[in-house]
């Protein structure tokens, strides 16, 4: 078999083996180089990488405090009209103003209170009781010709909740005698969702201003007499709260105050902010003996509570 290994044939069989074998392995690195096997050597090495889903997006944080627990919301709250406290009302030869129909914006009423004093941070009712400053007194209606003395006054704050739903800090002028009983009674009426636009103490260039018919702040003090006589008020002393003037408006003949609140004076038509009977307010009221003058019989006065009854 010598002469068959050494023949021409055998050497051009030898070049092709060494060919053959050279493209073996030329083709075997090029799998090498992607998984030179018949299955790929992994996921990763044998297919573009899945992009992972995007991260979860938070919810974007409410602006404003948030009061905790979170209020119960009472009733649809809007802004206030920009005319409102703005358009003056023509006075008669009386002196006042006279009744007329509600502004559409008001029949409903229930208006996002704006802060006069910061609200409290954690949304709960809070009450301060204190001898009245100097610079409160300054500003009220208080002067040395009222019937109680500055010394016989005293200066509250209560949590309430607006029609927004939110806590709110209001202050009331009150006699001395009143002030825990009435902070007791706007700790339950905080409780009960009892909505209130507004409370904050007059001045006396307030009282005097003329009528524009849409005012709706609750206060006690006001040094004034009885409307249409001159026998000094209950809030003269302090010893009367007038509870949201625009749903519980004051109904004498024609006169109706303020003189824009004619829509409430339907009380059958049950709206957030109206005094009821039997309702939290009167009870609240009715806990610390102050009758309410929606009782009157001769007028009614349905935002008005007195210790005395008139």
């Amino acid at each position: 078999m010598t002469w068959l290994q050494d023949s021409p044939l055998m050497t051009v069989l030898r070049g092709a083996a060494r060919v053959a074998g050279l493209l073996v392995v030329v083709v075997c690195l090029g799998y090498a180089l992607g998984g030179c096997s018949g299955d790929p050597a992994g996921p990763a090495a044998s297919r573009p990488a899945a992009t992972p889903p995007p991260a979860p997006t938070a919810s974007p944080t409410a602006r404003g405090t948030s009061p905790s627990p979170t209020p119960t919301r009472v009733g649809a709250a809007t802004a206030a009209p920009q005319w409102l406290g703005k358009r003056v009302l023509p006075v008669g030869p009386n002196g006042s103003a006279a009744a007329q129909d509600t502004p559409p914006e008001l029949r409903n009423r229930s208006i996002i209170t704006v802060d006069d004093l910061p609200p409290p941070p954690d949304g709960r009712f809070h009450a301060t009781v204190q001898a009245v400053p100097a610079s409160v007194l300054a500003r009220s209606s208080w002067s040395k010709g009222c019937p109680v003395a500055a010394a016989d006054l005293r200066y509250v704050t209560v949590g309430f909740r607006g029609f927004d739903g939110r806590a709110h800090t209001g202050e009331l002028l009150v006699n001395r005698r009143a002030a825990d009983d009435l902070v007791t009674v706007f700790r339950r009426l905080f409780a009960a969702d009892f909505p209130i636009e507004r409370m904050r103490i007059s001045s006396a260039a307030d009282m005097k201003a003329p009528p524009t018919g849409d005012g709706n702040t609750t206060e006690a003090f006001a040094c004034r007499p009885v409307r249409g006589q001159t026998a000094w008020s209950q809030h003269a002393y302090g010893l009367a709260v007038d509870l949201n003037p625009f749903q519980n408006p004051y109904h004498k003949g024609k006169v109706v105050l303020p003189e824009l609140a004619t829509a409430y004076l339907d009380r059958a038509k049950t709206r957030p902010g109206m005094v009821r009977p039997g309702g939290p307010a009167v009870q609240a009221f009715a806990a610390i003996g102050w009758p309410w003058g929606g009782d009157y019989r001769s007028l009614k006065d349905y935002m008005h509570f007195s210790a005395s009854g008139g």
